[in-house]
């Protein structure tokens, strides 16, 4: 089930499973994970992109090493709120990623989350060289925050 209704994708979801969030980037895919009880998201590791089923088998391998019970995928938007050219390449890996696996899969919108990740990096004053291999995992870790935090307002 591949849904853009934040709603629908939290009924699809099984009970005490965590979700798996990715920053698909062109050449990186940043991950994420979050705990079971929906309230967390840690930055997991960046992986660097090849081929689609190389890249989804990386995937996949997180996936079944938790208990995942879902899968956010940043929504790159342009600013004015139309998708382009990126938008429609994460959509294409959705529905691929889904002939793979039958998690129920979401979008999150993603402007200005690589832009958050790299503030927080640079008020933690982190070096230049470690931000470039941390800021991946960490703009995946916002975006599965912000779905964590629109599923935890959903149920109060």
């Amino acid at each position: 089930m591949i849904t853009d209704d934040i709603a629908e994708f939290a009924t699809a979801l099984p009970s005490m499973s965590a979700l798996i969030g990715l920053d698909l980037g062109t050449k990186t895919i940043g991950i994420a994970v979050s705990d079971t009880f929906l309230s967390v998201a840690s930055p997991i590791e960046t992986i660097k992109r090849t081929k689609f089923t190389a890249d989804a088998e990386a995937v996949i391998k997180h996936i079944n090493a938790r208990a995942i019970g879902g899968l956010v995928l940043g929504l790159p938007r342009n600013m004015d709120g139309t998708e382009g050219p990126r938008c429609q390449a994460t959509r294409a890996f959705a529905r691929n990623f889904a002939r793979l696996h039958d998690l129920p899969i979401t979008f999150w919108d993603e402007r200005l989350s690589t832009v958050a990740a790299e503030k927080a990096l640079l008020e933690a004053d982190t070096t230049r060289k470690r931000r470039s291999e941390v800021i991946d995992h960490v703009a995946a870790s916002y975006i599965l925050q912000g779905t964590l935090d629109r599923l935890r307002h959903l149920k109060g």
